[in-house]
């Protein structure tokens, strides 16, 4: 089970982008793709033979899962992620701060 999953709002611990916060679209084997984070230019060439335009587009780049932490709702800040088997024996996650369920 995945400390962070797609949906969830992180926010950048570390790099050119701490402090950003943003929804996680894609997750990849040890890497996130988080939306309006870690943001780079890529030049790309036109291809007549697909119709596609030539230029510099901007989009987001992976980030590791190491550089990134879950963002507390209740707190407002970055928190840590454990896990819990509840009493009908589901395994949830939950934030190490306050010890409650992240997702229901």
């Amino acid at each position: 089970m995945n400390r962070i999953r797609k949906g969830d709002e992180v926010i950048v611990t570390t790099g050119r982008s701490k402090g950003q916060k943003g929804h996680v679209l894609r997750v990849l084997e040890d890497r996130l793709l988080v939306e309006n984070v870690n943001m780079i230019k890529k030049h790309t060439r036109p291809d007549p033979n697909r119709g596609t335009q030539g230029g510099i587009i901007e989009r987001e780049a992976p980030i590791h899962v190491s550089n990134v932490a879950l963002l507390n709702p209740v707190t407002g800040k970055a928190d840590r992620v454990g896990f819990k088997t509840l009493d009908d024996g589901r395994k949830v996650r939950i934030f190490r701060s306050n010890g409650e369920a992240v997702d229901l």
